[in-house]
């Protein structure tokens, strides 16, 4: 398929989604030894300025870090640090609030019903996981209609990162940016459908 100059960047968008989503995963150890490729990814796509400094920033503090200390920051960020949890349902309601059980439900049977696998035991508000499913939507117009219904949450978490001045900040903002932004004209579609 020839890629005209329209098609490129959406192609790109969705990608860069995908690409969101492997950085915000625990870094385990393939994906620090393979950084460089996932950074050459980020280099090839067409992003705003803005993004590109994101990632610029992000990549340049990836890159200080030894394997061991990524890891151990990761924990720190998101595991032991409910402010900054990446299942987006946290930031919505009490943890035990009837309400997310059914938000919960909702987006698995979402997901489910768009033949999207969930892994067993995984909650499908995870961000990463919503990160993936978008990059596999037919384009960002669709893409961003999905993520912007997690535009509250996304903003808790962003500037939660952002107070404490975390390298993962960038990679917040870049998404933040795409829920709460006009989706692209000229792209078909619309996602009216339940996420965090």
């Amino acid at each position: 398929m020839t890629m005209t100059a329209a098609t490129a960047p959406a192609q790109d968008a969705l990608q860069l989604y995908r690409i969101l989503s492997v950085l915000l995963e625990y870094p385990s150890r393939e994906l620090v030894r393979h950084r460089n490729e996932v950074f050459d990814a980020v280099h090839a796509l067409q992003l705003d300025s803005e993004d590109r400094q994101d990632f610029d920033a992000f990549e340049e503090w990836v890159r200080r870090q030894s394997e061991t200390d990524w890891q151990e920051h990761y924990v720190r960020t998101f595991d032991l640090s409910p402010d900054n949890a990446l299942y987006l349902t946290h930031h919505l309601f009490e943890e035990q609030d009837r309400e997310r059980g059914l938000t919960l439900v909702t987006l698995s049977q979402y997901f489910k019903a768009e033949g999207y696998e969930v892994a067993p035991g995984e909650l499908p508000d995870y961000l990463p996981l919503i990160l993936e499913y978008v990059s596999t939507l037919k384009d960002d117009r669709v893409a961003r209609s999905f993520i912007s219904q997690s535009a509250q949450a996304l903003a808790v978490v962003a500037d939660n990162l952002d107070a404490i001045d975390d390298p993962y900040a960038a990679l917040l903002r870049i998404i933040r940016r795409r829920a709460e932004a006009e989706p692209p004209a000229g792209q078909s579609g619309g996602a009216e459908q339940a996420a965090a």
